[in-house]
């Protein structure tokens, strides 16, 4: 066995070290060793491998006071020590070693071999595996402060500073920072030739001190300083620097003492107000990077760690997996549709609503005569509108909760609620008050200009929120509205940039919890029903005769007060709230998740599954009360069932419509919406209204129209097999036409002169063809 071969003796191939290290020539141990590949043995030249070093070490053959033997120059060539072979570069004289071995009789076996080296980018030339001398920092006596500080610490995320940076601290080595190159910072070490007297210069002034030197001394790269000597102050000769130079995560980890000139100016700002940072941020790699140079020259110097808190980025990679930041540590990887989703889901939303703050504003000025400058509120007081006053409380709990998080650094939690806020201001504010907003609400213009001012406050407040994640829209956006702004801005020190702009600071008088809890409870309901409608594949422009809202009180209460934007934004005639849910048959039914219960039941799990079926309505009621029950004497708590609402067969219909419901029903939690689905023909003009509508406005469009374009909008009727009574159903629903496309829409006439045509289509809708035309006033 090969561990009984450890400890052996044997004799070196050459005798050119046996002097110094005939203690060494001997077998040890190593796990790095294949027992497959060769012979099992593997010589070992600690000067010209990690692993041999690191073995030899172990070994107790090398330590820093008996280093390895390295008998090749720093060109490649043997020195001296080698007599038969000095001068000649190590990879030529494989012949020559190759020669006298055979010789001695100590050649077995002789080929070549194949293997992946090493070659250096600038020449292409292969590599050479060598020690060399080095200046080292000692970081193994410090590592129990540095552990220490590392407490006083936060980062994001925790695990990071738990596991990779502890760890790496815990099993640092003394750190290498020299390199033998020529340009970079010099190392300020001046010795004499035998080492026994180092000056480390602490300044330009002192080097000009210590070594007499009168001249310019601005740059003190090597071309420069190594020229210039210091006389011993032991009486011999000249100390002269050092060849290596800095290793370039020395002057990273040096950046917050050389950023401020530190200790020659700033002396007295730096402690305490610079330093240590309030927070710094990089990648994952950076673990053992500059997160490291900075902690170890920070306790080395001061004994504290440099900064307080710590955000670690992940890594985005290419497409093909390579490194191309993501404020979890977690690399993820760069997919073009990623880009088009933030694209469609951030950017869009947010610009979108400027543009239409823009159209509507324009209409504004043309319908009233004046420029629109906004007023913006910092109380709720003198809203009256609810959907005004949920949108600010909302932007407002932005606000805090992105003070929250960013005082905790945790970035990663803010964008998905900047994201509904973008959700909360196009799909719900902005859908929901269109009308106000284009000043077709009826409601008067101090109307118009309350929804104007707070869409233009939300805007304001949004772009100020965003301007650290999306810097250039935000930018972009903030210089459009600057001119709706008017005295707002003379608040700020200066209002150039939405850079230069602090951030927002929450306004406590815009909350209201009971405008929030209300719609809330709307949306809730809106949701479902839109759920309702996908299911039943019937589109929001067909009107619907009737909603039915199952929910406790205080949510019925909640959604009666806004039932008139359910019943918009759901397209139906009337709304039917209620607690009642046995009046519509919803039924409670048990589902238990099989796999995890029965391995906590086994044999008892087919004694429940048995005797579920058999709970009544009342049982499942009181678990739901009691959040535990008992079956056949086996006790099951909260996390064990759950229970789920079903419409019933004979669900039962409101009298008051005379034809049966078809119900299509939609559950959540805490509440239930069931939503007739029923042909009506009385709502057969309205439906047909808003479908001829919603082909104008494409149109309108399409032409490049904007809102405060004034058009004739007018139809002919190119087939119509149904007889459907188009001029009727025109003239029922006129309003419908006019709020909806600022003008009326009218059959047009022999007299209509075609110049005047902007576009025209044919609009099929179902079996009836219309003519649509749009042209000039």
């Amino acid at each position: 066995m090969g561990k009984d071969m450890i400890g052996w003796k044997y004799e070196p191939l050459f005798p050119y070290f046996i002097d110094k290290f005939s203690d060494c020539f001997r077998l040890i141990g190593a796990d790095y060793v294949e027992a497959g590949e060769g012979t099992g043995l593997v010589h070992q030249a600690p000067a010209f491998g990690q692993e041999d070093y690191d073995a030899a070490v172990s070994a107790g053959f090398i330590s820093p006071e008996r280093l390895p033997p390295c008998p090749v120059d720093d060109k490649g060539l043997f020195t001296s020590e080698v007599p038969e072979y000095v001068g000649q570069h190590v990879q030529s004289a494989d012949k020559a070693i190759l020669k006298d071995l055979r010789s001695t009789g100590r050649l077995l076996v002789e080929s070549q071999v194949s293997h992946v080296d090493k070659f250096c980018w600038r020449s292409d030339t292969q590599l050479i595996r060598k020690a060399v001398s080095s200046w080292f920092i000692r970081v193994t006596n410090s590592i129990p402060d540095m552990l220490r500080n590392l407490e006083s610490t936060t980062w994001v995320p925790q695990s990071v500073k738990d596991k990779r940076f502890a760890n790496w601290i815990s099993n640092a080595h003394d750190w290498n920072v020299s390199r033998n190159r020529y340009w970079g910072t010099p190392i300020p070490l001046w010795v004499i030739e035998d080492y026994k007297e180092v000056v480390c210069v602490g300044s330009i002034n002192e080097l000009k001190e210590l070594s007499g030197y009168t001249g310019p001394l601005e740059d003190i790269h090597r071309d420069k300083v190594d020229g210039i000597t210091i006389p011993s102050k032991q009486g011999k000769g000249l100390l002269r620097r050092v060849d290596e130079i800095f290793d370039c995560w020395f002057e990273s980890g040096s950046m917050p003492y050389a950023s401020c000139h530190f200790p020659f100016e700033n002396a007295e700002q730096f402690q305490g107000s610079r330093f240590p940072a309030d927070f710094i941020a990089e990648g994952l790699d950076q673990t053992r990077g500059w997160f490291y140079t900075l902690s170890v020259l920070r306790n080395k110097l001061f004994q504290v760690s440099p900064f307080r808190n710590c955000v670690v980025n992940g890594i985005i990679l290419a497409e093909d997996g390579k490194n191309s930041p993501v404020v979890r540590a977690e690399s993820i990887r760069f997919k073009e549709s990623g880009v088009k989703e933030i694209v469609s889901k951030v950017l869009l939303p947010l610009w979108n609503s400027y543009r239409f703050f823009f159209e509507q504003v324009t209409l504004y000025k043309k319908s009233t005569g004046n420029e629109f400058v906004a007023q913006l509120l910092f109380s709720g007081d003198g809203l009256s509108n609810v959907m005004d006053r949920w949108i600010l409380a909302d932007c407002q709990r932005l606000l805090r909760f992105m003070d929250q998080e960013m005082r905790c650094y945790r970035l990663f939690a803010v964008v998905p609620r900047l994201l509904q806020v973008i959700d909360n201001l196009t799909n719900w504010y902005i859908r929901f008050n269109r009308k106000r907003l284009k000043g077709v609400a009826g409601l008067g213009i101090e109307d118009t200009k309350a929804a104007l001012n707070t869409l233009c406050q939300l805007l304001f407040t949004i772009v100020r929120a965003m301007a650290p994640f999306t810097p250039f829209l935000t930018e972009h956006i903030y210089g459009l509205i600057k001119p709706y702004l008017g005295d707002t801005l003379a608040q700020f020190q200066d209002s150039r940039s939405v850079h230069f702009l602090p951030f927002p600071t929450v306004q406590e008088s815009l909350f209201d919890e009971v405008i929030e809890r209300k719609v809330s409870a709307m949306q809730k309901v809106v949701q479902l029903a839109r759920t309702a409608r996908e299911r039943s594949n019937i589109s929001l422009k067909t009107p619907l005769l009737s909603l039915v809202v199952i929910a406790d009180t205080q949510r019925i209460s909640d959604v009666q007060s806004l039932q008139s934007y359910v019943k918009e934004e759901v397209n139906i005639r009337d709304i039917i709230l209620t607690s009642d849910e046995e009046r519509y048959n919803i039924l409670l039914e048990a589902r238990v998740d099989w796999p995890t219960l029965g391995k906590e039941l086994k044999k008892d799990a087919q004694v429940v599954h048995k005797a579920l079926p058999k709970l009544t309505q009342e049982q499942l009621k009181q678990y739901l009360h009691d959040k535990k029950i008992t079956i056949d004497g086996i006790e099951l708590d909260e996390n064990d069932l759950t229970i789920v609402r079903l419409l019933g067969k004979d669900t039962v219909h409101d009298v008051k419509y005379g034809d049966e419901p078809q119900w299509e029903a939609a559950f959540s939690e805490d509440v239930i919406v069931l939503l007739d689905t029923a042909s009506h023909p009385e709502l057969l003009d309205e439906g047909l209204a808003r479908d001829i509508i919603n082909r104008i406005q494409r149109m309108r469009k399409k032409a490049g129209l904007v809102p405060t374009d004034d058009v004739h909008i007018q139809y002919d009727i190119l087939s119509n097999p149904d007889r459907v009574d188009i001029n009727a159903v025109v003239s029922s629903q006129q309003s419908l036409f006019t709020s909806s496309l600022h003008g009326s829409l009218k059959p047009s006439s022999d007299g209509d002169a075609k110049e005047s045509t902007i576009l025209e289509e044919e609009q099929v809708i179902g079996n009836l063809t219309l003519l649509l035309r749009l042209a000039k006033i």
